[in-house]
């Protein structure tokens, strides 16, 4: 009985982490998408109003959010492992 319990913790636990982990990856990206607006993609690109570099945009934002977020995760995965070595 016990060790039906310690599973179920264990789900729980997985299921809020993923929850917190898909929370960070959309603040990073709607993050990186608002930092990227005061880049002056006009200067680079030939349409900076059409469709491929909206796409452009879009990419980069998921992009530079996914790097951000995954670092924000990892450094709040190894603070947690930290604490249980002590």
């Amino acid at each position: 009985m016990a060790d039906t319990d310690k599973w179920s913790e264990a789900a729980k636990y997985a299921s809020l982490m993923n929850v917190v982990d898909i929370a960070v990856y959309i603040v990073c990206i709607g993050l990186s998408w608002w930092a990227l607006q005061s880049f002056r993609f006009d200067v680079l690109l030939r349409r900076p109003k059409g469709a491929q570099a909206i796409m452009l945009q879009i990419l980069l934002s998921i992009g530079l959010g996914h790097l951000v977020a995954s670092f924000f995760i990892q450094y709040l995965g190894f603070s947690m492992g930290f604490s249980k070595l002590f």
